[in-house]
């Protein structure tokens, strides 16, 4: 049975404070939220989509007092997508570690994705939307992987947003992760600048591996502390490369505990048996400033108690 189609009649935007400096697609893809990307550039390129009258690139950014012409849109309806349960909501309340008027961080945890989409209803910024109706503006300023856990940052105002995605861009923020790596290290600091390709497998899942072809990539290792098969390192990344830390340690040799990806198995099942359930990577601080406030602030994140018991264990 073909599904019901809906259709938007003509209508029309005036541009704030708070999307202006944004590109038009951009802000499209956010407004048009339901609309494939293909059909929204599609749109754009046909000259339905107008500006103060007149026809833009995708690339046209947006000025204040701007007004923007939407055309009719007809799509495919959709089955409304479960709404985030109590228990992750309640999670969500908790992990929140710092919040002002323009951003908000959370300790992920780990497993939970940072946004809903390839088989995963809703992630972390669907449950805090939900979580805070009232607020208008809920935009996620970086991810991290699903299984990595620790600092993740929200913001609540444009200027926050693409203020600090600004200084990302242009290494201009501090991060640094606990890891559990496999083995013992023969170093206590190392300067990895393997380049890494990242690759997309038929079956759409991401692979990066270590390649002269790939972007340029910096982490700094500084071990922490050494037990008998482990080594608790701090991994402090100047580059921000899809599963950088992990394919790194793969490449020093010295995997991270419990990645099944690019991990040691003998290892994982080792740690496994001992208790570790999870990827042993945590993201434990960024620093960085506050677009909206000019303020410094370094947010941190502990582990969690799962991994601090794990740690307890190991001699």
């Amino acid at each position: 049975m073909n599904s019901k189609k809906i259709s938007h009649s003509v209508h029309f935007i005036n541009i704030d404070a708070s999307s202006a400096g944004q590109r038009i697609d951009n802000f499209l893809f956010n407004y048009l939220k339901s609309v494939p990307k293909g059909h929204v550039y599609k749109i754009i390129r046909k000259g339905e989509v107008r500006v103060n009258k007149g026809r833009i690139k995708q690339t046209y950014k947006l000025q204040f007092g701007d007004k923007v012409r939407i055309p009719p849109i007809t799509l495919a309806e959709k089955k409304p997508q479960p709404a985030p349960g109590r228990s992750l909501l309640a999670l969500m309340e908790q992990s929140i570690v710092y919040e002002d008027n323009g951003l908000l961080a959370v300790n992920k945890p780990s497993g939970v994705a940072v946004h809903g989409g390839s088989g995963v209803s809703y992630g972390i910024i669907e449950a805090l939307r939900a979580l805070r109706p009232e607020q208008k503006f809920l935009e996620l300023i970086h991810r991290l992987d699903r299984d990595t856990s620790g600092c993740l940052l929200i913001a609540k105002k444009r200027i926050v947003l693409t203020g600090i995605q600004d200084q990302l861009r242009h290494r201009q923020t501090d991060k640094h992760y606990l890891a559990l790596l496999c083995g013992k290290t023969a170093f206590s600091n190392k300067k990895v600048t393997a380049p890494l390709l990242r690759e997309e497998l038929k079956s759409g899942e991401r692979f990066v591996r270590v390649d002269k072809q790939g972007k340029e990539s910096s982490s700094y290792f500084t071990r922490l502390e050494q037990y008998t098969d482990s080594t608790l390192m701090e991994i402090k990344i100047v580059t921000g490369r899809t599963h950088q830390i992990r394919v790194h340690a793969q490449y020093i040799g010295h995997n991270v505990a419990g990645d099944s990806k690019y991990g040691n198995y003998a290892c994982n099942q080792r740690m496994k048996a001992r208790g570790l359930k999870r990827l042993f990577l945590h993201s434990s601080q960024i620093s960085f400033r506050q677009p909206d406030t000019g303020e410094q602030l370094i947010i941190e994140a502990p582990l969690s108690d799962d991994l601090d018991k794990f740690l307890d264990t190991l001699v």
